[in-house]
C-alpha cells in the first residue's frame, strides 16, 4: 500500500470496526514491521515476543515456515504496539501460549482463514478492492525500500528473496512508480 492516507484509514478499521481490533491492527502491525508472511504471523508465539518481565523482546529468532530458514525479527517498531496489545490481551483475559490466540479458542492461534475475513470485510468497508492478507508484508517492503533510499538489498534480504528482480517484482514497480522515483533525481 503506497498512499499513507489510505495505510491509516486501514489501520483503522482494523483498530475500531472489529471485536477484536486490537488484535487485528497488532497482526498488521507486527506483519508491515517483520516483513513476514501472514502465516508466521499469525504463528508467533507469546514467549518468543515477551520476555518473563513482560517486556518486548529486542529480536524474535523464528524459523519460516514457507522457506524452512531461520529469521531474526527486529521488533523494536512495533515495541509499543506490542505492549498495547499485551495490556489488551490481560484485559481480555486471554492467555494463550499464542501471539495471536483465536478468542473462541485460545488454545489456537487465530487462522489465516479468519484474518483473510477480516481484511476482506476491511476492503469492503473502506471500498479497496486490492486488500488481502498479504498486503501487510508488501506495504512494510514498499516502506523500507522507499524511506531507505531504494536498498533493493536491504528489502532483498528482509523478504528473503534470491533475486533482485524477485523483490522488484514483489514490490510493484511499474512504469508509474518508476517515473515518480526518478522525478525525484537530481541529475543535474
Amino acid at each position: 500500500m503506497k498512499d499513507s492516507n489510505i495505510l491509516h484509514e486501514v489501520e483503522d478499521t482494523l483498530l475500531n470496526n472489529f471485536k477484536a481490533g486490537r488484535r487485528s491492527y497488532t497482526i498488521f502491525q507486527v506483519g508491515k514491521a517483520t516483513l513476514l508472511r501472514v502465516s508466521d504471523v499469525l504463528a508467533l508465539r507469546r514467549t518468543e515476543i515477551f520476555n518473563d518481565d513482560e517486556t518486548v523482546v529486542k529480536n524474535a529468532y523464528i524459523r519460516d515456515k514457507k522457506t524452512g530458514r531461520p529469521n531474526i525479527l527486529y521488533l523494536k517498531p512495533v515495541k509499543q504496539d506490542l505492549l498495547t496489545y499485551f495490556q489488551w490481551l490481560n484485559q481480555q483475559n486471554l492467555h494463550s501460549d499464542w501471539l495471536f490466540p483465536s478468542i473462541q479458542h485460545p488454545n489456537r492461534h487465530i487462522t489465516e482463514k479468519q484474518f483473510y475475513k477480516i481484511i476482506a470485510k476491511t476492503g469492503d468497508l473502506l471500498g479497496i478492492d486490492y486488500l488481502s492478507t498479504h498486503t501487510m508484508r508488501k506495504t512494510g517492503a514498499y516502506r523500507v525500500y522507499t524511506q531507505n533510499h531504494y536498498n533493493i538489498g536491504l528489502v532483498m534480504s528482509l523478504l528473503k528473496h534470491s533475486s533482485e528482480s524477485m523483490t522488484l517484482k514483489y514490490l510493484g514497480l511499474d512504469q508509474v512508480s518508476r517515473e515518480q522515483m526518478l522525478d525525484e533525481v537530481k541529475f543535474d
